[in-house]
């Protein structure tokens, strides 16, 4: 099997040594050049798995290799080596490319873990959003959602910070899971967490680890998330919601890379992605002062905008025809949707995006008494422009009734539920399902 090959491009000889003997350490091959031109012209006439350049060149910079690079040879990742500080010059080429960065003084660990990283990548730019995991597959063919897989196939190939935005329910943890499984990381672990459902005084805590005994109740070690995607990625999501004390401490580990939890005296150095998500607008939080600017971009290296299902009222057939057949799959059934309910599910406006049509669909599946289901079976909201709130108000004088019928139903047959649903004129399992949903229970 032939070595894989770097290209190293810096002026500096020493430089160009050290890191020579230490990828040839590593079993690579290199070759070496000491400014963009020579960079260039062996690009062209060799083939190379990785390129390592520093910044500054004597007739160019970095920047301007990683973009030429970019062009005319997508699949070789770029890796730049910057000066102790630069960390915008890095950001910078990182947006336009380059698959991470490392600063000068050279660690060599960092180094080995950046290469091996780099030449674990998938070969090709341009992949599907199939993988092997058909769990987190991402569905649809419209334009917008090819121009999704697209991006998400390319900033797969970087170690940059992902932004994610989107409206509730569009998918943007499935995103982010496609950007990891596609990515050097998808052996590593994929932590998701909901900066909104953590308390804030337990965020510290749960984000970097603590020891025990260093706060009441702190009766074990804890690693804390960054520890445990430690390798991998960090996912994470509405991180609008982070309060500014939280949000200093998380630029502080992203400019680091290193944590220190809770009661402990050092800190460690921590390799992970971040990725981020939020359905707010945080251009407007950052104006309001309610979102910090400086990890507004650390964060946003690479932004990505998930479309809403309204948006993409082409996918909603595939998309239905996915969560029928996983929900055939796991119950061992063979339920259909109709051609007038699939007609009804394209004309409906989903304000809650996919996951409302999940819902949807799960309700219909629990409720028709068929194998098809039909436009009567989705009960969906009557919502038109201007009258959405009228509908909406009297859609929940509606479920009020309803649930007053069905308890007074139940209080009558004295909570038989057999009783209830020939009383009410449905099936059993209809009741069951309202009982669940109302949260019913004697």
């Amino acid at each position: 099997m032939s070595k894989q090959r770097i290209l190293i491009v810096d002026d500096e000889p020493d430089i160009r040594e050290l890191l020579e003997i230490t990828l040839s350490r590593m079993g690579l091959k290199t070759r070496s050049a000491e400014d963009y031109s020579n960079a260039t012209r062996m690009l062209h006439d060799e083939s190379f798995d990785l390129c390592l350049t520093d910044m500054k060149l004597p007739d160019g910079d970095g920047i301007a290799l990683v973009e030429h690079i970019q062009q005319h040879y997508p699949n070789t990742p770029t890796a730049v080596i910057t000066a102790h500080g630069s960390i915008d010059l890095a950001i910078k080429a990182m947006k336009c490319g380059a698959f991470d960065f490392v600063s000068k003084p050279v660690s060599l660990e960092t180094l080995r873990n950046l290469v091996d990283k780099a030449l674990t990548l998938p070969s090709s730019p341009l992949l599907s959003s199939s993988t092997s995991d058909t769990k987190y597959q991402i569905i649809g063919d419209s334009e917008s959602m090819l121009e999704l897989k697209r991006s998400i196939a390319k900033f797969a190939r970087s170690q940059a910070p992902v932004f994610i935005r989107g409206d509730s329910g569009t998918g943007k943890e499935l995103v982010a899971r496609q950007i990891h499984l596609q990515g050097s990381r998808a052996e590593a672990a994929f932590v998701a967490v909901n900066c909104g459902a953590i308390p804030s005084e337990l965020m510290e805590s749960e984000f970097f680890g603590h020891l025990k005994g260093s706060f009441t109740g702190a009766t074990s070690d804890n690693e804390g998330l960054f520890k445990a995607a430690h390798g991998g990625t960090l996912f994470l999501d509405e991180i609008a919601d982070l309060p500014l004390a939280m949000q200093v401490k998380l630029l502080r580990v992203i400019q680091e890379k290193s944590i220190r939890a809770v009661g402990a005296s050092q800190e460690e150095p921590v390799d992970v992605r971040i990725i981020s998500a939020s359905h707010k607008d945080l251009e407007t939080m950052v104006a309001e002062g309610t979102f910090r600017q400086d990890l507004y971009y650390r964060i946003n290296v690479i932004g990505i905008t998930v479309p809403n299902l309204s948006e993409r009222a082409k996918d909603i057939p595939q998309l239905a025809d996915y969560l029928i057949e996983k929900h055939n799959y796991e119950n061992a059934a063979q339920v259909s949707i109709g051609e007038k309910a699939l007609t009804a599910l394209q004309n409906y406006a989903f304000p809650g995006n996919v996951r409302e049509l999940e819902n949807i669909l799960e309700r219909a599946l629990a409720l028709c008494e068929s194998e098809t289901i039909e436009a009567d079976d989705l009960q969906l909201p009557e919502l038109n422009g201007d009258n959405d709130e009228k509908p909406a108000s009297l859609g929940e004088m509606t479920q009020n009734l309803e649930k007053e019928q069905i308890v007074s139903a139940l209080e009558d047959n004295r909570w038989n539920q057999s009783a209830t649903a020939r009383a009410l004129g449905i099936t059993l399992r209809q009741l069951r399902y309202r009982i669940d949903k109302m949260k019913l229970g004697k």
